[in-house]
């Protein structure tokens, strides 16, 4: 069982941080421009992810809630 709390406990560390370089992966986008290096297409994968939610409708408003509640549920489990 520890070994399991283990292993959830890294993966949401992982996910933490790949979402700190997904926000500065953005960020230096908006400053310096498309072709920042190690970070190009950031914000086009994000408006493709983004779009594909919008044109789906409620399928996709769904989805989106259910992220949230996924990392919601997550933030709460580590308070």
């Amino acid at each position: 069982m520890d070994a399991m709390k283990t292993v959830k406990g890294w993966v949401r560390e992982f996910v933490d941080v790949a979402m700190l370089f997904i926000a500065v992966g953005v960020v230096a986008q908006i400053i310096f421009g498309p072709k920042v290096p190690f970070f190009s297409g950031v914000t086009e994968n994000l408006m493709g992810f983004i779009s594909t939610l919008g044109s789906n409708g409620v399928v996709g408003l769904i989805a989106l809630f259910v992220i949230v509640w996924v990392f919601s549920k997550k933030n709460t489990a580590t308070a």
